[in-house]
């Protein structure tokens, strides 16, 4: 016979979330939402699963590893559990909201399931918080996902923000400037991820002394813009760093204290971004507390759309956050009449009230973890005695 906790046993990656970290995340969710709500960022909600054609159109494609699959027993087709809700806001506005002016202006909050976890982020399953703005392709367009996203973050309680920007198409962009053939360009967009001094200088050729520039093109916003300018770039990454250049100052001139970093070869995670992209970090905390940049919003019917927007993690989120503040709880005895019980929780007490007489009140508030206890029309606060 099977032990009870053996039922308990959950697959490696998931975990119950319980009080108070699920009250306090659900908060956190609502706050973060209704900062992007003041911003003109109308909430949608997409459904868990999907036929998974659509999950795997545009950004989605990338994620074709992580996606559980299943069979409808309805239509006899696959369909797949979310693993980002990014192409499901593409689907929507594409087809649902085709027909609604642009720029549009899309938030969501909802929780995404992984086949498998990363080091840094081992949960298989974790709450996603952001927003789209799609149909735009300005600088202005670019440095507001990012101030929206910095400033929701601050009001909730983040400490010690930074935003790491980078440019994941110049090196692409140099490629084709030079003539390179596609494997090379690869080749070296790999070892520029890996800051593989050597491999980079072997494989660049006669043009290695301007890719060894742009490896060690990565540090605070003020150093890299005037190292930018001092490169002698090809046209088209010319335009790309002047663009770069040109979204930064609006960000610093829209968020001045956010501390701002700049890489403008880092690739990884951004494979299907199209222009500038972010990662949101925070002093002293673990993992990425978001992400997010320019791409193209491709439906399943193929409709393309210029797009950029941010997720932000809600597990490394809030690991930023101070512990949540124990709610004030209050013990009503037995009898005590629920209007009486309504005008405290108007004051904003929490109220656990007595379902049975009891001998002792005090013992019976301590044992349900009350804080505080009525007695003789009186709020009494209880020590641990």
């Amino acid at each position: 016979m099977k032990k009870n906790g053996d039922k308990a046993l959950l697959p490696a990656g998931l975990q119950d979330l319980l009080m108070p970290a699920a009250a306090h995340e659900a908060e956190v969710v609502r706050r973060l939402i209704d900062c992007f709500s003041s911003e003109g960022y109308d909430r949608i909600k997409p459904p868990l699963l999907e036929f998974e054609n659509a999950l795997l159109s545009g950004a989605g494609e990338t994620l074709s590893n992580q996606i559980f699959r299943l069979m409808d027993p309805t239509s006899h087709r696959m369909m797949g559990l979310r693993a980002d809700i990014t192409p499901q806001v593409a689907r929507i506005a594409a087809t649902r909201l085709q027909k609604a002016s642009r720029p549009l202006r899309l938030c969501y909050g909802g929780d995404v399931l992984q086949v498998t976890g990363s080091q840094l982020r081992p949960e298989r399953q974790f709450t996603q918080v952001g927003g789209e703005l799609i149909g735009v392709t300005s600088d202005a367009a670019d440095a507001e996902v990012i101030v929206a996203a910095a400033c929701a973050l601050e009001n909730v309680g983040v400490k010690d923000l930074s935003v790491d920007i980078n440019l994941p198409t110049l090196v692409p962009a140099i490629a084709t400037d030079l003539s390179l053939e596609a494997d090379l360009a690869r080749d070296l967009r790999v070892a520029l991820d890996r800051k593989d001094a050597a491999e980079v200088e072997l494989l660049a050729g006669k043009h290695a002394t301007l890719f060894l520039n742009l490896l060690h093109a990565a540090g605070t916003a003020e150093e890299i813009l005037a190292f930018a300018k001092t490169l002698d770039l090809p046209g088209t990454a010319r335009k790309e760093v002047e663009r770069l250049v040109a979204v930064v100052e609006l960000v610093r001139v829209q968020a001045p204290k956010l501390t701002v970093t700049l890489d403008l070869v880092e690739h990884r995670g951004f494979e299907y971004h199209t222009g500038i992209s972010f990662i949101f970090f925070a002093k002293g905390v673990r993992g990425e507390l978001g992400r997010g940049g320019r791409y193209n919003s491709v439906s399943v019917d193929n409709v393309v759309e210029p797009a950029t927007g941010f997720t932000l993690f809600m597990d490394t989120v809030l690991r930023a956050l101070p512990k949540p503040k124990i709610a004030r709880r209050i013990f009503l005895p037995f009898g005590t009449r629920r209007e009486e019980g309504g005008a405290f929780r108007a004051q904003g007490w929490v109220t656990i009230s007595g379902l049975e007489p009891v001998k002792d009140d005090r013992a019976e508030a301590l044992r349900l973890s009350c804080s505080h206890l009525l007695e003789g029309g009186h709020i009494h606060e209880l020590g641990t005695n």
